[in-house]
């Protein structure tokens, strides 16, 4: 141990330690509180980014990915760089899409690409594949005279202008078709024909249905919700259990028992014919009705559960102030009560709006093709016809349509909530 001199004092350390500014002390405190907090939150980052933010970026990038023909013909892409398209190519593009099918005759490359041009103009895969498969050729004329002789849609401007709209990594054709449109040969964005509308109506479809269902639950819930919040503690504890009861269940047993219930020679149809409500059993199954009860019975506590935690905050001494100064029950609640409980409606019911957009083993299982979702045409394009590009740009506008709900409910209700006097 250092033994202290009789001249020393113990004001030269805390001199020592003066010498050093309290403000980068503090600054150098601060900045590692903030890496030991850092460093307790990278596992759940790196979690989310590798399992949700990753999976979602590469679906938005598989919207826009179009490398099939670049890859399959990458001398005939080449010639056709500086093309204007007002024409048809010159000899040099029709010498090297021969090149181009010869070397990728049999290939699975030039496979993938007849079936991208195939998409936007029916018969160009056939036209194609049975090219390359006349390869080499056996005239002494040129290319071009060559190929228009072996078909003659080689000599047709549209087919050079698909294949020259189609020569950059990246396109807009499967955003555009999500939307029921297209571009026409000229390269402007048109609407397809009036019976070619499909997907405009499949999201109509969706939002609609997910609008209906929306309001159903928030019919159901909003009384359950204030009985539970106006009970005692004890009461709407022993509810609340009958409300959480669906989530310890599996959704496909839950439609599946719907299914039992609601179809022809099932419980309910037998009841009302009991009870002479009806003479025969009503569809209840395999249409709209039974997609809205089963959705409602699943997505209700979602709708609950928000409705509830507001209304356990709002003080009742608010309804019996404004009943003690004469306003009539009714009008106190409508005043001064249901005012308060905008916020839990508002995220009940985007809460469920969302989980209803996305909505794809109900409709599947209890609705007829009338009322399969947007979901149901991704999981078709995914696991049918392997077409990642439509099944990415559904999603992908699925995915906006959920983005633009968001930013209105908290441009709507966030500043109503910020503007709102404080209690």
């Amino acid at each position: 141990m250092k033994m202290m001199h009789p001249g020393e004092t113990m004001s030269e350390p805390l001199a020592a330690t003066a010498a050093v500014p309290l403000k980068r002390m503090l600054r150098r405190a601060e900045r590692m509180k903030k890496l030991r907090y850092g460093a307790l939150i990278a596992p759940l980052a790196v979690f989310l980014l590798l399992t949700f933010l990753w999976p979602i970026a590469a679906l938005l990038l598989k919207s826009v990915d179009n490398p099939e023909v670049a890859a399959a013909l990458p001398q005939t892409v080449h010639q056709l760089s500086g093309w204007p398209g007002k024409e048809l190519p010159h000899e040099g593009a029709y010498a090297a899409l021969v090149s181009d099918l010869s070397l990728g005759k049999g290939s699975k490359t030039l496979a993938e690409a007849a079936k991208r041009l195939n998409m936007e103009e029916p018969g160009l895969r056939s036209l194609l594949m049975n090219t390359a498969r006349k390869l080499p050729l056996a005239t002494d004329a040129g290319p071009r005279e060559s190929l228009v002789a072996m078909d003659e849609r080689w000599g047709e401007l549209r087919i050079w202008q698909l294949i020259a709209r189609n020569a950059s990594q990246k396109t807009d054709y499967y955003l555009l078709a999500a939307l029921d449109l297209t571009r026409d040969a000229s390269g402007e964005i048109s609407r397809g024909e009036q019976g070619d509308s499909v997907f405009t109506e499949i999201f109509g479809r969706t939002l609609w249905m997910s609008f209906v269902v929306t309001l159903y639950c928030l019919a159901l819930g909003f009384p359950l919700a204030y009985l539970l919040a106006s009970l005692s503690k004890r009461s709407s504890n022993l509810l609340m259990v009958f409300v959480l009861l669906p989530f310890w269940t599996s959704i496909l047993v839950r439609v599946a028992a719907w299914i039992v219930l609601l179809q022809q020679g099932g419980l309910i149809n037998h009841a009302l014919i009991a009870l002479g409500i009806t003479d025969e059993p009503l569809q209840l199954v395999f249409n709209r009705v039974g997609v809205y009860v089963a959705m409602v019975h699943i997505l209700l506590p979602f709708m609950i559960l928000p409705l509830y935690s507001v209304m356990k905050g709002i003080s009742p001494t608010y309804m019996r102030a404004a009943m003690s100064l004469g306003c009539p029950p009714f009008k106190s609640f409508w005043k001064v009560y249901f005012p308060m409980t905008v916020p839990g409606i508002a995220a009940g019911g985007l809460l469920v709006f969302i989980l209803s957009m996305g909505y794809y083993i109900t409709p599947a299982l209890l609705g007829s093709p009338k009322e399969q979702m947007v979901s149901y045409f991704v999981a078709f394009y995914t696991n049918e016809t392997i077409n990642w590009g439509m099944a990415a740009a559904l999603s992908a506008l699925l995915l906006a349509a959920t983005l633009l709900l968001y930013v209105v409910y908290n441009r709507l209700v966030g500043s109503a909530t910020n503007g709102a006097p404080q209690r």
